[in-house]
């Protein structure tokens, strides 16, 4: 299965996203904290150049906190600000405050120098689809004012939050990129939702998934559907469906459904807390 998909909405985001970048002091991007590098989007860096950035783990919980911790060394020594955080459940989210004032030192210490006082930070806020950007700006915020949802795709245009008399935001739509240049990126961007399912050949992704969860989380698959591990990653898939009770017409096995199963599963953290790349 080829691993692509960039509708036409992102040409027209990513125009968009380089008419305003002159009017941003910083870039806060989200990544997914269980593939962090698949999860950033490589115009984002030549878009910003120049620009202070913070980088923030969302979804934190659902990845392996000792490769957390080792993502957050990483992106530091990148010359990054970072943190981890879960958007839904708000945990992370007061630290950042205090970590844009940090990243933008130098540009308030201008200002000021200048004689402007309270002039905003204005702050682009990027990431690719299904990401949790708008869940992330509802929560800073304090309150509901973007749209949010469980599949890529939800936020559709740009939107200028006014946080508070320091602070403005810009919500952008989430962005892939034309080519992924290594399928592997894109098969686990496939994983955690960021490219439509509805184009996907799902017992296919279940079985790529079952292969890369096998190698890193070797007892995850056996624990959660008490199978044992067969050679073939179809095998493993059929026994899922076994235990799972998923059944086509004539008691056939429903791969198809098994697939969709596991996929949900491993997004939800029914499966535990792993992440399917390190630094």
């Amino acid at each position: 299965m080829n691993y692509q998909w960039y509708p036409g909405h992102m040409t027209k985001a990513k125009r968009m996203m380089q008419e305003n970048i002159k009017l941003i002091d910083l870039i806060i991007e989200l990544v997914d904290a269980r593939i962090p590098v698949s999860s950033r989007n490589p115009d984002i860096n030549e878009l910003g150049k120049g620009k202070s950035r913070i980088v923030l783990l969302n979804k934190a919980d659902l990845a392996d906190p000792v490769s957390n911790k080792q993502w957050l060394q990483y992106f530091k020594e990148q010359g990054a600000g970072v943190l981890e955080i879960n958007s839904k459940s708000g945990a992370g989210i007061k630290n950042i405050h205090g970590l844009i004032q940090e990243v933008c030192r130098e540009k308030i210490e201008r200002d000021r120098k200048r004689g402007i006082v309270n002039r905003p930070i204005r702050a682009m806020v990027v990431g690719i689809p299904n990401v949790g950007k708008s869940t992330f700006i509802n929560s800073f915020v304090g309150k509901a004012c973007t749209k949010t949802g469980n599949k890529p795709g939800v936020t559709k245009g740009k939107q200028w939050i006014s946080l508070n008399k320091n602070m403005e935001l810009l919500d952008t739509p989430g962005i892939l990129w034309p080519k992924f240049e290594d399928q592997l990126v894109g098969m686990r961007l496939a994983f955690i939702g960021s490219i439509n399912d509805e184009i996907m050949i799902m017992d296919e992704l279940a079985c790529d998934l079952i292969h890369m969860i096998r190698e890193m989380y070797p007892q995850a698959l056996s624990q959660r559907y008490e199978i044992q591990l067969k050679e073939k990653d179809v095998d493993v898939l059929a026994d899922i469906a076994e235990n799972r009770k998923c059944y086509g017409k004539g008691g056939s096995l429903d791969l198809e459904k098994a697939a969709g199963i596991l996929i949900d599963d491993f997004r939800s953290g029914k499966l535990g807390r792993m992440t399917l790349e390190n630094p």
